[in-house]
C-alpha cells in the first residue's frame, strides 16, 4: 500500500466521515424551532447548546490530535463515531433544557472534534504534492452536510416529531461513520517509511517551542475571528429566513445553497493556494468574507437569501482548509495531529460565540441585524491578524511532481 495508491481514500474517507458528523451537529439549526414550540425553552436556550457544542470541541481538540499523533487517526476516529451516535440518540430523549444542554453540548461536540483534527493532520501527512487540494477536497466533503443532513433533517422533522428526527439521524450516523472510520490509515511517513526524495524539510523544533511559536498564536488567534465571523451566520441564517417569513423547507434550501457554494469555495482556494500559497489567498479570503458576512444585513426575500448564502458560502468554506496547510508547511509531520487540534480549539471557541450572541441579539431586538454587522467587524479583525503572519525559515528541496 503506498501513498499514492491509498492517498485518495484517505480523503474520500475523511471526507465522508466529516460530512456525516458536521452534519449530525448541525442538525441542530434545523431542529431549533421545533424544539422550541415543542418543549417551551428558549432560543437562546437550545441556541446554548450548540455553544457549550463548540467550547467541548474546543477543548477536546488538542487532545484527540495528541491522541491520533500517538495512536494513529483509526482508534480516535473510530471512538468519535461510535461517541457521536450515542449522544445524539441520547439527546433525542432530554426532559430538560439542562439535560439536553448537557448531551448535545459536551458529548455531541466533543465527539464531532474526534473526526476534524486527527482526519485533517491525517490527510496532510499522506500529500507531498497537491496538499492543498487534498485538504480542500476533505473540506468539501464536510461541506456537503447542509445539502444532505440539512435537508434530511428537515424533512424528518416536516413528517415526524423531532425527538424521533434525532434518533433516525443518530442511526444514519452509526451506519455510516462506524464502517467508514476502518478505512483511516496512519501516513506511510509515520509508519516508518522513508520519504520520498525532494519532499520538503521538516522544521527542528520541539511541540513547546511550536506551541510557544509566533506563528502558531498568530494562526490561532486569525482561526478564531474567522470562525467568529461565520458561526453566527451559519447557525441563525435559517431561523433569520424563517423570521422574514420564508417557510422552514424553503429557508433550509438557503443553508443548501450555502453549502453548495461553499464546495465550490473549498476546492477553488485548493488550486489557487497550491498555485499562489496558501497565505495569500487566505488573506483575500478573510477580507471577502467579512463583507459577505454583512450582505445579509440587506436581504428579506428568497433570491436575495439565496444570492448571499452563495457569495458568503464560497468565501468562508474556501478559507478553512488553508489553516491545515499552512500548519503542515510550518511544522513538523510528527506533531500535526496536536497542532492542527489548536488551531481547531481557536476555531471552535469562535464558533461558539455565534450561537449564543445569535439567540440573546434576536431575543432582544427581534432582529439578526447586529448579529451580521458583529461578523463583519470580527472579519475584519482575522484579517489584520493573518496579514501579520511570517512563515518558518527552513530549508526546502524542490517537491517531486505527482
Amino acid at each position: 500500500m503506498t501513498n499514492s495508491q491509498y492517498r485518495w481514500v484517505i480523503v474520500a474517507a475523511g471526507g465522508l466521515l466529516g460530512c456525516v458528523a458536521i452534519g449530525g451537529m448541525f442538525s441542530l439549526p434545523v431542529f431549533l424551532q421545533p424544539i422550541a414550540r415543542d418543549t417551551g425553552w428558549s432560543v437562546t436556550g437550545i441556541s446554548s447548546a450548540m455553544t457549550i457544542g463548540f467550547l467541548a470541541m474546543a477543548f477536546t481538540s488538542m487532545i484527540w490530535g495528541t491522541l491520533s499523533d500517538r495512536l494513529g487517526p483509526l482508534p480516535v476516529v473510530l471512538t468519535g463515531s461510535v461517541v457521536l451516535a450515542a449522544s445524539l440518540g441520547l439527546a433525542s430523549l432530554a426532559t430538560s433544557l439542562v439535560g439536553f444542554q448537557f448531551v448535545f453540548g459536551l458529548m455531541v461536540g466533543g465527539a464531532t472534534a474526534a473526526i476534524f483534527a486527527p482526519m485533517m493532520a491525517c490527510v496532510t501527512g499522506w500529500f507531498d504534492t497537491h496538499r492543498s487540494l487534498a485538504v480542500s477536497l476533505v473540506s468539501a466533503g464536510m461541506g456537503m452536510a447542509p445539502m444532505t443532513m440539512s435537508p434530511l433533517a428537515a424533512w424528518l422533522v416536516s413528517n415526524h416529531d423531532w425527538r424521533t428526527s434525532m434518533q433516525i439521524v443518530a442511526l444514519v450516523v452509526a451506519a455510516i461513520m462506524i464502517p467508514v472510520s476502518l478505512l483511516v490509515r496512519r501516513a506511510p511517513a509515520l509508519e516508518g517509511a522513508s520519504a520520498p526524495s525532494g519532499v520538503a524539510a521538516e522544521p527542528e523544533m520541539t511541540l513547546a517551542q511550536a506551541l510557544r511559536s509566533p506563528q502558531f498564536i498568530i494562526l490561532l488567534l486569525t482561526n478564531f475571528f474567522c470562525c467568529a465571523t461565520h458561526s453566527g451566520p451559519i447557525i441563525h441564517t435559517v431561523s433569520y429566513a424563517i423570521s422574514c417569513g420564508i417557510p422552514i423547507i424553503a429557508a433550509v434550501t438557503i443553508y443548501s445553497i450555502e453549502g453548495l457554494a461553499g464546495m465550490g469555495g473549498r476546492i477553488a482556494f485548493g488550486l489557487l493556494g497550491d498555485r499562489f500559497g496558501a497565505k495569500r489567498v487566505l488573506v483575500f479570503g478573510l477580507l471577502a468574507q467579512a463583507f459577505g458576512a454583512l450582505g445579509y444585513v440587506f436581504v428579506r426575500d428568497l433570491a436575495a437569501f439565496y444570492a448571499v448564502a452563495a457569495l458568503f458560502g464560497f468565501l468562508y468554506a474556501g478559507t478553512m482548509p488553508l489553516y491545515a496547510v499552512l500548519v503542515r508547511e510550518n511544522f513538523p509531520l510528527r506533531m500535526m495531529g496536536t497542532v492542527i487540534g489548536g488551531t481547531a480549539m481557536a476555531g471552535s471557541l469562535g464558533m461558539a460565540t455565534g450561537p449564543l450572541a445569535g439567540g440573546l441579539i434576536y431575543d432582544t431586538f427581534a432582529s439578526y441585524a447586529w448579529l451580521y454587522i458583529g461578523s463583519w467587524i470580527m472579519g475584519l479583525g482575522a484579517f489584520l491578524i493573518m496579514m501579520t503572519f511570517r512563515p518558518m525559515m527552513v530549508a526546502r528541496a524542490a517537491p517531486v511532481p505527482a
